[in-house]
């Protein structure tokens, strides 16, 4: 008899439970608007956040409420700008971009502060001890930046750094936002000019040398030999205008410590 009535009044509470989730559901209902269900099936589903948005969706209906551009979608590219431009109209014109890593101190040439037998990542290091290297600034080479690509795009290199696949590489910045030194830039695939691969700011060129074998000097023979006048130092790194540089390769061969690299 216990059993009976327990099964009947189970049968009565989910029923009146499904009654109020039905009734809480209508009430409560979240509009959703057609047009960003069309933008979102033209999108990759990534979700990766290159765009800007949170995800795929969030997106989706920035660009159907017109408060976002058809080509933010750095998975999709110009393939998706396209979809988008024949749904909303607006241009398509979109430039494939590319991660860089602003850092070559390999494990040959930026010598550890000693051994660390902490957490094995990169965000890890710097929250403990401030990083692994005497230089400040250097690739910890735990690869944070490689565990949050969704591409492929990034692998570890035998010298201790990322190495970053320029056909894989979407320029999502997931990479870019994972690495806690802020060494990872993005530029446009099709870039010319060159570009400081050094993150080292100590203004003394005596640290600089005792904590990475290439880091930039602070010489300024770059500026200095610059025939466009392109190149300004800011912050102790070569800041490049590409509006003015002509892809000269003049800095590139006079740096001393070999920091500036030609793009592409």
């Amino acid at each position: 008899m216990i059993i009976i009535i327990t099964a009947i009044f189970a049968l009565i509470l989910a029923f009146v439970l499904g009654f109020a989730l039905g009734f809480f559901k209508k009430i409560f209902a979240v509009a959703v608007d057609p047009l960003a269900g069309q933008v979102r099936d033209c999108l990759p589903g990534a979700n990766c956040g290159g765009c800007g948005f949170a995800g795929c969706d969030g997106y989706a209906a920035a660009v159907a409420a017109k408060t976002a551009g058809i080509n933010k979608c750095p998975v999709g590219g110009q393939a998706v700008a396209e979809k988008l431009a024949a749904l909303m109209g607006g241009s398509a014109d979109m430039a494939p971009e590319i991660a860089i890593l602003a850092c070559q101190g390999s494990k040959d040439l930026a010598p550890l502060k000693g051994e660390y037998s902490g957490m094995r990542t990169c965000r890890g290091a710097k929250l403990a001890v401030g990083g692994t290297k005497l230089c400040a600034w250097g690739c910890m080479g735990f690869g944070d930046c490689v565990n949050v690509c969704q591409f492929g795009a990034l692998t570890m290199g035998r010298d201790g750094l990322p190495v970053i696949d320029r056909d894989a590489c979407t320029g999502c910045k997931a990479c870019m936002s994972a690495c806690p030194q802020g060494l990872i830039r993005i530029a446009p695939k099709d870039r010319r000019g060159s570009m400081a691969l050094c993150s080292n700011r100590n203004p003394l060129k005596p640290q600089v040398r005792k904590t990475c074998k290439t880091g930039c000097i602070k010489c300024a023979l770059c500026v200095r030999t610059c025939p466009d006048h392109c190149i300004t130092i800011i912050d102790g790194i070569p800041v490049v205008d590409y509006a003015k540089c002509s892809a000269c390769a003049a800095c590139v061969a006079k740096c001393p410590s070999h920091v500036l690299k030609l793009l592409g």
